[in-house]
């Protein structure tokens, strides 16, 4: 009997040490699976926070017309010599090289499909090299990678600058195809500016020859369709963008418009909305953002705009750094000279404003331009079209080609001021910006935003 219970005993023992033993076993194998997982989470955040530092979201700015000189004027516009931009603050400077694969001053076209595409083209040429070669642009490239991709602008979306980002070999002249490929073919997540004229037939007030109305279109390829800011305002960041914007006829107001730009977003705004709308992808995004009214006011050698228009470029700069986070990256570039625009004679350390613009103290012209409509004389073909008929010939008072009391004088005449030679400026802050500094080829910018999407 005691021999019995003596077994049992044993046996009980027995049994609880197996137990034991197989719960330590699992224990230690999910131990060892929990350690597994840890380490594994562990390396992706190590490989993608300091091994391979991606950044969440990257915005260009093309300011178009961006040289030092300009840069230099808008400042002491804004607030005296010793004023400080937004832009100051970007942490790496370059001076950027913009001749074009034909000339060495490229036009709006061939600056911007450099920038875009990362290839020197002839001038004329958006999205296709010199052998006519279709060439990869980066919101391509971005879309590919998994992010989303947005283009603003506060020009007309169909301008050459705009149209160099999703173009594939277009006239630039022609807008109508422009748009149609804009709508049919790159399809950007977010897409904010002018140009609705280039979207819709004459029957609806545009300007269309094929009586397709794109925005029609785009809406049944799945786009909302915004045209004021209130209803840009109003969108919903709790889901992918697929929005169309536009917002004027042709060109957005300039910023001293006040009653043109009533309605209308300004560039702040639409950057401000598209990172917001952006950025709820978790793969990141793309931003590009055309200043063009830079380029359409120093055109017109209006200078005040000018300067206004790069200041609204700084602000918009401003708005970036804000909402895009300290995991992104911002591009401010240049793409070729306007004008020759100048701030001559000697103002005032703290002179700003009106006290820079119309004429100094001895009656001489503040701002002036190298070329545009503001011109005192002409050559070539400005010069043809205007010699004087027989009779003005005659008179005893030849007709001026400019009225002399114009207080921003062009040396020549052009009907829009020329494009020159001279490098533009580029700034770049965040991940990956370290590449841009010293003097540049244009073609760095391009591969600056590949390498980091």
């Amino acid at each position: 009997m005691r021999r019995s219970v003596h077994k049992q005993v044993l046996a009980l023992t027995s049994r609880k040490r197996r137990v034991y033993i197989a719960v330590v076993k699992w224990r230690n194998q999910l131990l060892a699976l929990f350690c597994l997982i840890a380490f594994g989470i562990f390396g992706v955040f190590y490989f993608r926070n300091w091994v391979v530092q991606k950044p969440f979201g990257i915005i260009l700015f093309v300011g178009e017309g961006l040289t030092p000189e300009r840069l230099t004027a808008a400042r002491i516009y804004s607030g005296g010599a010793d004023a400080e931009l937004a832009i100051d603050s970007l942490d790496y400077t370059a001076l950027v090289r913009n001749y074009s694969a034909d000339f060495a001053t490229p036009d709006q076209a061939a600056a911007a499909t450099v920038l875009a595409t990362g290839v020197k083209v002839n001038n004329g040429a958006l999205g296709r090299d010199a052998n006519g070669k279709v060439l990869t642009n980066v919101l391509e490239l971005a879309r590919e990678s998994g992010r989303t991709t947005g283009l603003v602008t506060n020009a007309t979306l169909t301008a050459a600058t705009a149209a160099a980002f999703y173009a594939h070999g277009s006239d630039p002249a022609d807008t109508e195809a422009l748009a149609l490929e804009l709508v049919e073919d790159a399809r950007p997540d977010l897409v904010l500016g002018g140009g609705t004229a280039d979207f819709l037939p004459q029957a609806k007030g545009g300007r269309r020859n094929d009586d397709r109305d794109l925005l029609l279109e785009a809406r049944r390829a799945g786009y909302d369709l915004v045209r004021t800011r209130a209803e840009l305002d109003a969108m919903p960041r709790w889901r992918r963008p697929k929005l169309l914007g536009l917002f004027a006829s042709s060109d957005l107001a300039f910023a001293d418009d006040l009653a043109g730009r009533a309605e209308q977003p300004s560039l702040a705004d639409m950057v401000r909305r598209g990172i917001e709308l952006l950025q709820f992808n978790p793969g990141g995004y793309l931003l590009i953002v055309d200043v063009g009214l830079m380029r359409t006011a120093a055109q017109r050698n209006s200078g005040e705009r000018t300067l206004l228009e790069t200041l609204e470029l700084d602000r918009a700069v401003s708005v970036a750094l804000r909402y895009a986070g300290a995991k992104s990256t911002i591009l401010v570039c240049g793409d070729v000279a306007i004008g020759g625009l100048s701030l001559n004679g000697f103002p005032f350390r703290q002179d700003s404003g009106v006290a820079v613009l119309g004429v100094n103290s001895t009656g001489d012209p503040w701002l002036t331009w190298a070329t545009g409509p503001n011109g005192v004389a002409s050559f070539g073909a400005a010069r043809v079209e205007s010699i004087p008929s027989p009779s003005e010939a005659n008179s005893a008072e030849p007709r001026p080609l400019r009225p002399p009391e114009t207080v921003e004088p062009a040396a020549v005449f052009a009907e829009i001021a020329l494009n020159s030679a001279s490098d533009v400026v580029g700034f770049a802050h965040g991940l990956g910006a370290a590449t841009l500094h010293g003097t540049v080829e244009n073609t760095a910018v391009f591969d600056l935003i590949r390498d980091n999407l």
